[in-house]
């Protein structure tokens, strides 16, 4: 390696951190912003609400099983060559959503856009910044690049509320897909750190996903995730549409008349937003603690918060106020999992073939967030509301407290497995 690459192999933001981010602002502007488009969509075609519910699980459950095959492509291919399949696909997937007029459709489509956030993702992306990090700025960087995808979380509901003031959600859709398509004019610039050869890799990438599979730290990891996915797609698929429905009126002298929102569904869209803006905090303070402090104690502690959160706003009356309230708790605790995972993952397994033992563990994510996202719509229609759903999520979300609690966090000795 160069001087000057091992210059800004010690810097904190290099290159690969700068386009990485902005990929995964874009990628996750759009796919947060899904929960805005369940009522105008369902007021179009007189779905009941699991149908487009259904849509966005399948595209999060593409999004799962995808990762850890584009993490693989990007291993073995190129991260570059990754990153462009992925963005042509979520594209893609769009425009032909918007197109689309049965449920059905509209549902398969969502496949490709699931594929698509997996490439443009991060399951991508972080193993590039990781490999392209230095040990010291690894924990930051990584938090970095996930805080990014809550910066896209701020903006795209906002984004998609406004233009669907003086549009069809149809022609939302199709800017987005012209959206994720822009991002490629910067990959020229995104200059990923060296691999390992083919067959080094094709040699020993089954050897150390072997081990891996067999080892119980790396199984609680997997199954501890499946929470995080739960709470986050259920929040973001249904939180706008149970705001927009709910009862109390906005007071025009609390906060939101103050921050001049005057309807339920403009509250709804502006809590995602909170979300996001919280967990840029929490992220970062994620990655600060990662490198300081037992990442999987964190993580276990971050689950417990959630549920108490979570319990907390289904008990208590639902207002504005503590619409904003929960928005910021859960907001700070939001994405601040995924550096720590993803860390605890490089730190055990290192860093070589981070994106697909990454891409399997945010497999179990995305199986949390299809259950979230379709058992949601599924319980609203039968009883009219989501507090079971909701006290599903804070029950896992117990469980994911205490399954990391065992996982031992030090460097495999692949020695002594093999």
């Amino acid at each position: 390696m160069t001087n000057r690459a091992l210059q800004e192999n010690r810097s904190l933001f290099t290159p690969v951190l700068l386009v990485g981010c902005i990929i995964v602002l874009v990628g996750f502007a759009i796919r947060a912003s899904f929960g805005v488009f369940q009522i105008p969509i369902q007021e179009e075609f007189g779905w009941p609400r699991s149908e487009f519910s259904l849509a966005i699980a399948i595209q999060n459950l593409a999004w799962g099983f995808g990762s850890p095959f584009f993490g693989a492509f990007a291993e073995k291919i190129g991260d570059r060559k990754a990153i462009i399949l992925g963005a042509l696909l979520y594209s893609l997937g769009l425009v032909l959503t918007a197109g689309a007029s049965s449920a059905f459709a509209i549902q398969f489509y969502e496949i490709l856009v699931g594929f698509g956030v997996a490439g443009t993702g991060f399951g991508v992306i972080l193993a590039v910044v990781g490999r392209a990090s230095s040990q010291e700025n690894r924990a930051m960087s990584l938090a970095i690049a996930t805080a990014s995808g809550s910066a896209g979380q701020i903006v795209g509901p906002i984004v998609a509320v406004f233009l669907l003031e003086s549009m069809k959600w149809q022609s939302v859709f199709m800017i987005f897909a012209v959206s994720i398509l822009l991002v490629l004019l910067l990959l020229p610039f995104m200059r990923a750190p060296e691999r390992a050869s083919k067959d080094e890799i094709e040699e020993s990438l089954s050897e150390i996903l072997s081990i891996a599979l067999k080892d119980p730290s790396y199984m609680m990891i997997f199954v501890g995730f499946f929470s995080c996915g739960y709470q986050l797609a259920f929040i973001t698929a249904h939180f706008p549409a149970l705001i927009t429905e709910m009862s109390a009126p906005i007071d025009p002298a609390g906060w939101c008349g103050d921050l001049g929102i005057e309807t339920t569904a403009a509250l709804g869209g502006f809590a995602i937003s909170v979300i996001g803006a919280a967990n840029i905090v929490g992220t970062l303070a994620a990655g600060w603690a990662g490198k300081r402090y037992g990442k999987k104690w964190l993580l276990s502690g971050i689950y417990a918060g959630r549920s108490i959160a979570a319990a907390w706003f289904i008990l208590t009356p639902i207002t504005a106020n503590s619409v904003l309230i929960f928005s910021f708790s859960m907001g700070f605790l939001w994405l601040a999992t995924v550096p720590l995972t993803s860390g605890l993952v490089a730190h055990i397994y290192g860093v070589r073939y981070m994106a697909t033992l990454y891409g399997i563990v945010f497999f179990s994510h995305q199986m949390g967030s299809f259950v979230g996202v379709y058992l949601g719509g599924v319980l609203y229609d039968t009883y009219g509301s989501y507090t079971t759903v909701w006290w599903i999520g804070i029950a896992v979300g117990v469980f994911s407290s205490l399954v990391h609690l065992p996982v031992r966090e030090e460097p495999l000795n692949r020695s002594s497995t093999i």
